[in-house]
């Protein structure tokens, strides 16, 4: 037995169907918000202030070491002065005593310039120090933030996946009962406007959520449902109240179900 096509109407109906399901789904994410963005970037955020700590701590680690190296400078420094001081002792002539006072007075330089460097290395390590404890302050803070935002956000899941889903699946199976071109349609609609809103119903005279008003005559044909209406001004698939009303009492007994 040849299947029967659908008529306009029970079109008009699944696709306010539709509408309904998925404004139902987009309730639920604006009641999620900005909340999964926002645990998002407070995640990239503490990553990104525990790699600067690790790199701030492995820099203060390298300037450590530099430190320890400059002190076996020194020391090595020191020996070598001892040593060329002995050796002034046992000189044979004046220029071999000049050189050793110059090998002398260029170790003695070489301190010299090794505990400057300490100096410095050691003002880097202190200003370095300050920046870790300021930013494991914001850490702390940041981590504090995730750990309620993921609560909130947890909190929110628990309550709505399951409805979310089970509204998915729905909105899934509406389409397959609708025939494709009317679902192409429908999803452009829906994608050109703020609001998601593709299907709606005429209310006081105008498209719903527009100020224009609809003709009388037209309104009569989208009261007929012999055929589908858009507005004019926004693209929008026309319905009539009545039917309006009675598929919203009806998916709303379906939400009170899932």
């Amino acid at each position: 037995m040849a299947k029967t096509e659908a008529t306009v109407e029970e079109k008009l109906r699944a696709l306010y169907d539709l509408q309904l399901i998925d404004s139902r789904i987009d309730e639920i994410r604006n009641v999620r918000g900005e909340l999964p963005l926002e645990v998002e970037d407070l995640e990239d955020e503490v990553t990104g202030l525990n790699t600067r700590i690790q790199k701030l701590e492995g820099e203060l680690d390298n300037l450590n070491q530099e430190i320890s190296n400059k002190k076996n400078l020194i020391e090595d420094a020191k020996g070598l002065i001892k040593k060329y001081g002995e050796q002034q002792k046992n000189v044979r002539n004046n220029r071999e005593y000049s050189s050793l006072s110059k090998e002398m007075e260029f170790q003695e330089l070489e301190i010299q310039l090794a505990e400057k460097h300490i100096k410095e290395f050691k003002a880097q390590i202190e200003q370095k120090k300050d920046v870790i404890a300021q930013t494991k302050d914001r850490l702390d803070q940041r981590e504090s933030h995730l750990k309620h935002k993921k609560g909130e956000l947890d909190a929110i899941l628990a309550e709505t996946e399951k409805e979310e889903q089970a509204l998915i699946e729905k909105s899934a199976e509406y389409e397959k009962s609708i025939e494709e071109r009317l679902v192409t349609a429908y999803k452009r609609i829906r994608g050109s406007v703020k609001n998601g809103l593709a299907v709606v119903a005429i209310e006081r005279g105008a498209s719903g959520g527009s100020f224009f008003t609809i003709p009388p005559q037209i309104q009569m044909e989208i009261a007929a449902r012999k055929k589908i209406i858009s507005d004019e001004h926004s693209g929008r698939i026309l319905v009539d109240p009545a039917l309006a009303d009675e598929e919203r009492e009806k998916m709303e007994a379906l939400f009170q179900t899932l």
